[in-house]
């Protein structure tokens, strides 16, 4: 079965861990939902003058305001064809966090040329970026992102170096513990490291067909502009 993931990779997706193919199987061809259930060991901030810049990204679902240690949390990969007929992902993760949980909201599509993943931020989809996946010699998954765009009507404009930031996802399978391993990196080019988590999760699978997409798992707004 090729999913978004297969296909972007081409033959570096089978050095990956076979857990980890599994998971990023997940697609309308296999029919499969893919549920993590786990602990983020630790969700750090950069420096203070980071956290507002945080707290608004987090009004549309993008990043995370609270920093925290043991935290719980879920991320709810789901396949779907979205309102201009594309095969979508669902990357929403959310955390436990004490008061109130957060969402960090993603929806993945296969970048037009076929050789990289678009991924849309957000409840309305305001921000783009490609993402490049890479197997590792050890059968782990690394994914860094390119450079981010800003859509808004007319507006289509790509984010500066100065207030952007890449992201570097290391995503592994614990043969001993029986777990998953993730560690996300934001990290401005001038400032340095902005936002992070770390921590692990097991995975269950469901029939998308049976199951469908559940209410408010899909964006607000889709964003056609690749």
């Amino acid at each position: 079965m090729t999913s978004i993931f297969r296909t972007a990779m081409g033959s570096d997706f089978d050095r990956l861990h076979p857990r980890l193919r599994r998971r990023f199987s997940v697609g309308l061809a296999g029919g499969q939902a893919c549920t993590g259930r786990g602990v983020m060991d630790r969700i750090w901030h950069g420096p203070a003058f980071v956290k507002p810049f945080l707290a608004l990204g987090a009004t549309r679902n993008i990043l995370v305001p609270r920093a925290g240690r043991s935290v719980p949390f879920v991320i709810e990969n789901v396949p779907y064809l979205d309102s201009y007929g594309r095969e979508t992902v669902t990357f929403v993760r959310t955390f436990d966090l004490p008061g109130r949980a957060r969402r960090f909201d993603a929806q993945m599509v296969l970048g037009p040329r076929g050789d990289r993943i678009l991924d849309y931020l957000g409840t309305h989809q305001h921000l783009a970026t490609d993402l490049h996946f890479h197997a590792e010699p050890d059968g782990s998954l690394l994914i860094r992102s390119g450079e981010h765009r800003f859509r808004e009507g007319a507006v289509d404009v790509r984010v500066p170096e100065l207030i952007g930031a890449t992201a570097e996802v290391r995503e592994s399978y614990d043969e001993d513990a029986g777990r998953f391993r993730i560690r996300v990196d934001v990290v401005n080019r001038y400032v340095g490291p902005l936002f992070g988590y770390e921590g692990s999760f097991t995975a269950t699978y469901t029939d998308v067909r049976s199951h469908g997409v559940r209410p408010g798992l899909r964006p607000v707004r889709e964003e056609a502009r690749a």
